[in-house]
């Protein structure tokens, strides 16, 4: 059996997608040229970011459409919110399955080069070279919570209470949908009292290394996970080099791919 290319879609994640994308009447008069069926034109846009290839060089041959089309379709699903409500829908099915664990979260952020784009800033690690800010939260195990994008000369602390406060509600057992993690758990770039107190505000125990003291706080042992799933992010061509001008563009692939990783762990416990 042939194996299946990443940017093909099966039946199964077409069946969570679809009733999530905004419906397109067909006009009765001057209808105009058929519109590219939806399934192809997510593929292609799976092949820009699982490749990172241009959206004029997208191959016509494989069915997806042109690049243009594939483009507006991404633009049209992202004002419709597709992304975040395809994100929650699978750490849904995450808790329903019992994969989630909410006994602790990791944040952490990664540079990546930006070409262009408003989120954009000289990079301190970068030589001073423009680039943007992936920050990330995931639960105990690594499944992806939540992201955020920002310049590259944003400190990770700006971001420590905004990424807590977008983790969505999630449901998927009886009773209240679980918004936040008991604990969560940060690097030395996360050491301010200030922050820590809002944590405790919103109900989430900090547990954040200080600056200035030896290493070996057995912090490492748990955040780990977050390094594994920016590698995993930044396995997605088009998430390791910002070319996108909109920053909504470059967020939606930001949270697809989030949501891809989710459903290949839902896979994973099936």
């Amino acid at each position: 059996m042939a194996r299946r290319k990443p940017w093909e879609v099966d039946d199964e994640l077409w069946a969570v997608i679809e009733p999530l994308l905004p419906r397109v009447e067909r006009r009765v008069r001057h209808p105009g040229r058929k519109r590219h069926p939806d399934r192809l034109v997510f593929q292609g846009i799976l092949f820009v970011l699982h490749t990172g290839i241009a959206w004029e060089h997208l191959p016509q041959e494989l069915g997806f459409g042109s690049g243009m089309t594939c483009w507006r379709r991404l633009a049209e699903w992202t004002e419709a919110d597709v992304w975040p409500r395809l994100h929650e829908t699978l750490l849904a099915r995450l808790r329903g399955a019992g994969a989630l664990d909410f006994s602790r979260a990791v944040v952490d952020g990664s540079h990546i080069r930006a070409k262009r784009g408003s989120k954009t800033g000289r990079s301190p690690v970068d030589r001073g070279r423009n680039g943007s800010k992936h920050h990330l939260i995931t639960d105990a195990t690594g499944i992806p919570l939540a992201a955020t994008l920002t310049g590259g000369n944003r400190n990770d602390v700006t971001q420590f209470i905004p990424l807590l406060q977008a983790v969505p509600p999630v449901r998927g057992k009886r009773g209240r949908p679980r918004r936040r993690p008991d604990t969560v758990l940060g690097d030395r770039g996360y050491d301010h009292d200030k922050y820590r107190r809002l944590a405790w505000a919103l109900g989430v125990k900090p547990v954040i290394a200080r600056r200035g003291v030896p290493h070996g706080s057995g912090l490492g042992t748990h955040r780990w996970v977050v390094e594994r799933t920016f590698a995993h992010l930044h396995w997605f061509r088009r998430l390791r080099i910002r070319w996108e001008v909109r920053d909504d563009i470059h967020e939606a692939f930001l949270s697809l791919a989030c949501s891809l990783i989710c459903w290949r762990r839902l896979k994973s416990f099936r």
